[in-house]
C-alpha cells in the first residue's frame, strides 16, 4: 500500500516503513531480531575461545615454527592456520561488546568493514587450509614416493600465499558494500535484514565452493588415508587406531563448527529466493535469527580446536614439548641446587649448565641449529 504526498511527488511503500525495535534499535524495513535470545550464550562462548585460543595458537605458532626450521612441510600450513586465527581471536573482544551493546555498532564503518573482512577471510582461510592439510597427509601416505618432489616447503608456503591472496581479494568487496555501514536507520554490523539479493548470491556461493567442495575433500582424503593405514603392516595398532580417531575427530570437528553456519547460509538463501516479493521475508529472518547466531558462534570454536587437534597429536612436537618441559625442569632443580647450597656464588661448571638447559628450554633450538650445520 501506497500513500502519497505533495501532489504525487514523494510515495512510500508501508511495507517497508522504517520502524523502532523493541529494544531501541532502528531497522530497516522492520525487521527486529531477538538479538537477547542468543546474547548470553553468545558473550560466554566468546570469552571461553579467547582465554582458551590465545596461549593455545601462540603455544602452536611457537612449535610450528621450530617445525618449519627443521623443513617441515606440514607446518608451514599449521603455522599459517594459527597465524590467521590469532588475528581473529584479536578482533573477539569488539564483537562481545558489540553483542552486549544490543548490536549497536559504536566504533565507525571503517571499524566494522576491517572486523568483518578478518572474520570471513578467517573462515575460508582456515577451511582451505584444513584442507591442504589432509591433503598433505593423503599424498604422504597414498603416494609416498610419487610426492616427494611435491611435497615441499616452497611449494607448501606458495600454495598458501595464493589461498590467502584469494580468499583476501573476493572478500575485498565487504569495503565497498553498504551492509558494513552505519546510519541512522542501521546501527549493526553485517546484520542487514532482510538479506539484500547480493548477499543471497554470495550465500550460495560460500556454501558450494568455501563448505561443500572442502568437506567432500576432507571426506575422502581421510577415508583413503585410514584405509590405507589399515592395511599395512608398518604400522602397529596403537598408531591404526591413533590414526582411525584423528580422521574421525577432523570430519566431525569440521561438521560442529562449520555445517550448521554453512547449512543456515543456504537456507536463507533459499528463503530469499523463493519469498523474494514475500511480505513474510521479515518473518523468516527474525525466527531463524537465534540460530544463525549460536551457529555462526560455533565456528570461533575452530580457533581453539584446531591446536589440539593438529598439533598435540604430532609425535614431533610432543618431543619438543617434553624436551622443552624437561629442560625447565633440570633448569629449575639447579637454581634451587644452587641457591641453597651456594647462595651467592655460582662457578663456572653451573654457569654452563644453566646456558644449556636455557637453550634446551627453548623446545630444541639447539639441536635445530646443529642439524641445520
Amino acid at each position: 500500500m501506497k500513500q502519497e504526498l505533495a501532489g504525487g511527488n514523494v510515495s512510500w511503500d508501508l511495507n517497508t516503513t522504517i520502524v523502532t525495535s523493541t529494544n531501541g534499535t532502528n531497522q530497516s524495513q522492520g525487521c527486529q531480531p531477538p538479538y537477547e535470545d542468543s546474547a548470553i550464550f553468545i558473550i560466554i562462548l566468546y570469552s571461553i575461545v579467547l582465554v582458551i585460543g590465545i596461549p593455545a595458537n601462540i603455544l602452536t605458532l611457537w612449535l610450528t615454527l621450530l617445525q618449519i626450521w627443521r623443513k617441515n612441510v606440514l607446518a608451514v600450513y599449521l603455522f599459517s592456520l594459527s597465524l590467521s586465527e590469532l588475528m581473529y581471536l584479536g578482533t573477539i573482544p569488539l564483537w562481545i561488546l558489540y553483542v552486549k551493546n544490543d548490536h549497536k555498532w559504536q566504533w565507525g564503518p571503517t571499524a566494522c568493514k576491517i572486523t568483518g573482512y578478518i572474520f570471513f577471510n578467517n573462515i575460508y582461510i582456515s577451511i582451505l587450509l584444513l584442507c591442504c592439510i589432509s591433503v598433505d597427509r593423503y599424498l604422504a601416505v597414498e603416494y609416498a614416493l610419487e610426492s616427494r618432489g611435491v611435497r615441499r616447503q616452497k611449494i607448501a608456503i606458495l600454495v598458501t600465499v595464493v589461498l590467502c591472496s584469494s580468499v583476501a581479494l573476493i572478500h575485498s568487496t565487504v569495503f565497498f558494500i553498504s551492509d558494513g555501514d552505519q546510519t541512522e536507520n542501521q546501527t549493526t554490523c553485517f546484520e542487514t535484514l532482510p538479506i539484500p539479493p547480493y548477499i543471497a548470491h554470495f550465500y550460495v556461493a560460500r556454501f558450494m565452493v568455501g563448505f561443500l567442495i572442502p568437506l567432500l575433500t576432507l571426506i575422502y582424503t581421510n577415508s583413503v588415508i585410514k584405509r590405507r593405514i589399515e592395511t599395512s603392516c608398518s604400522f602397529t595398532d596403537q598408531q591404526k587406531t591413533k590414526v582411525k580417531y584423528l580422521a574421525i575427530t577432523i570430519i566431525i570437528i569440521f561438521m560442529i563448527c562449520f555445517a550448521p553456519y554453512h547449512f543456515v547460509l543456504l537456507t536463507r538463501a533459499i528463503a530469499y529466493y523463493l519469498k523474494e516479493h514475500s511480505e513474510n521475508s521479515c518473518a523468516f529472518e527474525e525466527e531463524i535469527y537465534t540460530a544463525y547466531s549460536i551457529f555462526l558462534c560455533l565456528v570461533t570454536v575452530n580457533s581453539i580446536a584446531d591446536p589440539f587437534i593438529y598439533v598435540l597429536v604430532s609425535e614431533n612436537i610432543r618431543k619438543d614439548i617434553c624436551k622443552g618441559m624437561r629442560g625447565w625442569k633440570r633448569q629449575l632443580s639447579i637454581n634451587t641446587r644452587s641457591d641453597s647450597t651456594y647462595p651467592h656464588i655460582h662457578n663456572s661448571r653451573d654457569q654452563h649448565l644453566d646456558k644449556e638447559y636455557s637453550t634446551q628450554s627453548g623446545l630444541g633450538i639447539a639441536d635445530i641449529l646443529q642439524e641445520r650445520n
